[in-house]
């Protein structure tokens, strides 16, 4: 039977959710999310949950000396929040810092920065690492350790019945992600539509993930191949909102067809995978037989769709490996300048509108591969990538937005630009350490590139 508490919601609420992400321009906001690999210094391995220095007391620690609030799942602490931003765990213990909506790319590296500094402060006496990379450079999948989570068990036997590589997305592989705000229908269908075209160069241009189990795995952009073979239900470039007359509404009605994962009621998570969200709106949910939809559950449901690009109440730029910090301020920094500029996007737009579904599809299944040197009417990625970056750096220009010493926002496009300007990306210049100074071995690459 429903809860007392139940209050059944409807598709209109649904889409008035979406619609009231709307916002002007002038209370426009940046928020930046960013995955990093835990590992054990002394041997370079993964760090369970549990133990003296397991992620269990990395979270304590972060919470006792930082101020950070524990949030439990039972007896568990599972993440942290503290004004606004949230620390969260991925499922094999990928730390996550989903940072706190800010005004600008300044405070988003100061938030970067300081986030940083305090992992390294507790981390240090715990003896541990955090790496900034697409994917795992050693660890086999059957090593990961899973974190006590009960929407990653759901997950953990979904997976496989959907995709092949479904459990080395969930417990090998880290981004960093950009989240932006849009004023109306028009302006998030011009934003949805940019983004999603230019998805494949950005992963290009941060492709960083060349190895696996301790050598080449034959791509740049390991990461982006194994989001390919995850789940097609809720992955992937939708080509829907290419269409005449997408909108709020046909995005709703796409995320209603995505089968769900789970639902909660207080404490207790219940299993639903495979089942459908339109079956729960009609009260003919198997796991929950008469009851219909709250709004929460809508929300929890939006965050079980993982497209390249992904609607709430903001726009999701999901497309990135992982990578060191300096990378953290270049993703958003990019997605800032081509977005939030009037100019810049009508100029993306205009050099992306004629890519077609089948280009589109093309794209993303070369640049894992071959990243900046995919080819594309003609021009090789790096060219296209160019460009963008250039339109984003003339935005950053026209936002004005000055630091402390007088800088605006495109010294963060700095470490993108270093890599265009030699024509490689972040992968390529590892593979090159790896059969050059590394000799072929990875243990380096924890000492180099390690926070």
């Amino acid at each position: 039977m429903p809860s007392e508490s139940f209050e059944a919601a409807t598709i209109t609420d649904f889409l008035t959710y979406l619609e009231s992400g709307c916002k002007p321009p002038e209370r426009f906001r940046v928020g930046t999310e960013h995955e990093k690999f835990v590992f054990r210094r002394d041997t370079l391995a993964p760090v369970p949950y549990e133990g003296e220095n397991g992620i269990r007391a990395l979270l304590s620690s972060l919470a006792e000396r930082f101020g950070w609030q524990l949030l439990y799942e039972g007896e568990n602490p599972i993440a942290l929040t503290r004004a606004g931003a949230s620390i969260t765990l991925e499922p094999a213990g990928q730390f996550e810092l989903s940072g706190a909506p800010l005004t600008d790319l300044h405070e988003t590296c100061c938030e970067a920065a300081a986030h940083l500094a305090e992992l390294k402060a507790v981390a240090d006496a715990l003896g541990l690492g955090f790496l900034g990379i697409g994917f795992a450079p050693t660890w086999r999948r059957e090593e990961m350790p899973w974190m006590p989570k009960a929407r990653y068990a759901i997950m953990r036997r979904y997976m496989p019945k959907v995709g092949r590589l479904g459990l080395d997305m969930m417990t090998r592989t880290a981004t960093i992600q950009a989240n932006l705000d849009f004023a109306s229908e028009a302006d998030m269908v011009q934003k949805f539509r940019v983004a999603l075209a230019a998805q494949p160069i950005v992963t290009a241009i941060f492709a960083d993930s060349p190895f696996c189990e301790g050598k080449p795995n034959g791509f740049l952009s390991y990461r982006s191949e194994v989001w390919r073979h995850t789940d097609p239900d809720r992955t992937g470039l939708l080509d829907f909102v290419f269409e005449e007359g997408f909108g709020f509404e046909r995005y709703l009605e796409w995320a209603l067809d995505v089968p769900m994962y789970l639902i909660k009621r207080g404490e207790r998570v219940i299993d639903c995978a495979g089942q459908s969200f339109r079956d729960f709106l009609a009260g003919r949910l198997p796991a929950l037989p008469g009851e219909r939809p709250m709004l929460e559950d809508f929300k929890l449901h939006l965050t079980t769709l993982f497209p390249e690009v992904r609607l709430k109440q903001y726009l999701e730029m999901r497309g990135a490996d992982g990578g060191p910090w300096n990378r953290i301020c270049a993703l958003p920094a990019f997605w800032v300048g081509l977005l939030y500029d009037s100019v810049s996007l009508d100029a993306a737009w205009q050099l992306l509108r004629e890519l077609d579904r089948e280009e589109r599809a093309r794209l993303r299944a070369e640049v894992p591969r071959l990243a900046l040197a995919t080819p594309l009417r003609g021009r090789p990625l790096l060219a296209w990538a160019r460009e963008l970056v250039q339109l984003a750096a003339e935005g950053l220009a026209r936002r004005r937005r000055l630091n402390a010493l007088g800088q605006d926002e495109r010294i963060y496009l700095e470490p993108i630009l270093e890599f265009l300007d030699t024509g490689i990306c972040p992968a390529e210049r590892k593979l090159e350490l790896y059969h050059g100074r590394w000799q072929g071995r990875l243990e380096p690459l924890f000492a180099e590139y390690a926070f």
